[in-house]
């Protein structure tokens, strides 16, 4: 395989939401024929918030169908799940070894979980990033796709490939790169709160999933403000970011129409709302019903299950023996 490897992953704590579609989602499945792409479901790292089994389980599962649904094909790209391969948590352990207190301490998504749950502080938020690290590097991978959030857990994964390559006087591990999607391929998705990008736990969000009742009752609810009072008057941020979502959803002349509305100071911020939910509505139907047909595939969910543990397995498998050599790892016996 002589493409460049590139690696990502998701928690399966929530369904897929709009801005993980037009953020990622649609840029990996461009990817597919240009890279060896290895996509997983990260459900170890989901254990650091203590899901119930049933709950994992679902989350896992309905990820799987949703990654399927939008185009992510089995054929090109490796999906798996995390915990299949088994070969990730022996390399944490070996990573975990050389990975420091201090730095660990240091990493702003630490500290911010630590903030955010203060009384589950656990070990695998501490090491949350030497666990990102061998999920990446186990598959060599050169690039990873990476929100600004992760810039610093992908530096950290660099890191530890270095220093591992270093102590042990190898090349095991490439040093992998981030992956940004330039110029007009990078579409931030604002949420429905008024400020920021969509996001899981921000609770702004527009699941890939959701039915038109509660599409159409989010995008109702959504923050705007009294309406412009001067012509060509610059849009807030919460207005702007309707205008955004309709940019992405919309044909071009619906979004030319209401924004005519707003320079006008003829705009009503109902029209433009019931406009874009039945447009958001339109524009995920077809993947949303793709999603409901193969949840109600089990054989097909674990045929591919199956076959992406495989290949992650033997390219994991591969790694690590290498990784053991090194260390100094061998049967004396």
């Amino acid at each position: 395989m002589n493409k460049p490897t590139v690696v990502s992953g998701i928690r399966p704590t929530g369904y897929l939401h709009l801005g993980n579609y037009f953020g990622a989602v649609q840029n990996f499945i461009r990817m597919q024929d240009d890279f060896n792409c290895y996509f997983f479901i990260a459900d170890i790292h989901s254990l650091t918030t203590h899901p119930t089994p049933e709950n994992l389980q679902s989350g896992v599962r309905q990820v799987l169908a949703e990654y399927l649904a939008c185009g992510i094909d089995p054929e090109k790209s490796t999906i798996f799940i995390q915990s299949d391969v088994p070969e990730v948590s022996e390399l944490y352990a070996f990573l975990n070894m050389n990975a420091y207190l201090g730095e660990l301490e240091r990493t702003t998504s630490f500290k911010d979980k630590a903030r955010q749950q203060p009384d589950n502080v656990n070990a695998g938020l501490l090491t949350y990033p030497v666990l990102m690290a061998a999920d990446i590097i186990i598959h060599k991978a050169h690039f990873v796709p990476v929100g600004k959030d992760q810039e610093q857990n992908l530096e950290m994964a660099r890191k530890f490939a270095k220093r591992f390559n270093r102590m042990y006087k190898s090349e095991v591990f490439p040093i992998p790169r981030p992956f940004t999607f330039g110029g007009g391929d990078m579409i931030k998705v604002p949420g429905l709160d008024g400020s920021g990008k969509m996001g899981k736990s921000e609770g702004n969000a527009i699941n890939l999933y959701e039915d038109p009742k509660s599409i159409r009752k989010k995008v109702m609810r959504a923050v705007t403000d009294s309406g412009p009072t001067e012509m060509n008057q610059e849009k807030p941020e919460a207005v702007q970011n309707l205008f955004t979502l309709m940019d992405i959803v919309s044909t071009p002349d619906t979004v030319a129409h209401f924004d005519e509305l707003y320079n006008k100071c003829e705009i009503r911020y109902g029209d433009l709302k019931k406009q874009l939910a039945e447009d958001i509505i339109a524009y995920t139907a077809p993947i949303r019903e793709r999603i409901i047909e193969i949840l109600k595939d089990d054989a097909y969910l674990a045929k591919v299950a199956k076959m992406g543990a495989e290949k992650a397995q033997e390219s994991a498998a591969k790694t690590l023996q290498e990784v053991k050599d090194v260390i100094g790892f061998k049967k004396l016996f």
